[in-house]
């Protein structure tokens, strides 16, 4: 799906603060999970979970980029079961281990106070979701929740144009992607969606990459910027023009 070279932008949420704006209304956020919601990070929060797909990979016997569900789809049908259920023992390992990402908890009452639908697409199989809804999350609501069981998954759109759909919108146009990978940046730019990466020190990179419209730290970080007005970098095709992804990563990160 083509982009224009003009920044996204969504009417600030704050009614005080629209000020004649003419930008799109923002019709409802979808969120990835693992890495972006939650954290299953054995040491501390806060940082990223590569340790969790290098042990999925371990236990399938593939190397990067190998992606994990296509070579698990790839399997001859009596294979695909018995690997399909290592990666389940794998995560929820993980759940166990689960932590809210900060900022999690702020963010969702603000949007459930400003009445934004919310979303999920994720690669990952429904309980570790579901518990860290009932964990961390409970009295949000979340609808739909397209898990493993959909496909395609990302960086396939069609999750996230499912979505949109569901919620008897035309396209996903007016839509935010928030996620921590370039499936996510990915899946959510096909779909038309405007994309948030969730930046930290492993994918800093992808700040750069054409289908990254803005970049957080802390998903609390969102709230100001809806209250004010979602604006995108400028020009993703226009060299030289405004603040790029690369500068506010490094701005996010704290680096010169």
């Amino acid at each position: 799906m083509s982009r224009a070279q003009e920044p996204r932008r969504f009417a600030a949420l704050n009614p005080e603060r629209k000020s004649g704006s003419q930008a799109p209304k923002l019709d409802g956020i979808v969120f990835d999970v693992d890495g972006t919601l939650s954290n299953q990070h054995p040491l501390t929060t806060g940082e990223p979970q590569n340790y969790m797909f290098a042990e999925m990979r371990s236990a399938l016997g593939i190397q990067k980029p190998t992606d994990i569900l296509d070579h698990i789809y790839s399997l001859p049908q009596n294979e695909q079961e018995p690997a399909m259920q290592k990666i389940r023992d794998i995560e929820s390992t993980a759940m166990i281990k689960q932590t809210p990402q900060p900022g999690l908890v702020q963010l969702m009452d603000y949007l459930q106070k400003r009445g934004i639908r919310k979303g999920i697409c994720t690669r990952n199989f429904d309980t570790p979701v579901n518990h860290l809804i009932e964990k961390f999350m409970k009295g949000h609501d979340f609808a739909p929740i397209i898990t493993r069981d959909f496909r395609p998954p990302k960086p396939s759109p069609a999750g996230i144009l499912h979505i949109a759909s569901s919620w008897s919108l035309p396209s996903a146009n007016n839509l935010i992607m928030v996620g921590d990978s370039i499936d996510d940046m990915t899946a959510g730019y096909r779909a038309g969606a405007a994309t948030v990466l969730l930046v930290n020190e492993v994918n800093a990179d992808l700040a750069e990459h054409e289908h990254t419209d803005l970049c957080i730290k802390k998903l609390d970080e969102l709230i100001e910027i809806l209250e004010a007005g979602f604006e995108g970098q400028v020009g993703r095709e226009a060299e030289g023009e405004g603040m790029k992804t690369g500068e506010m990563a490094r701005g996010v990160l704290g680096k010169g």
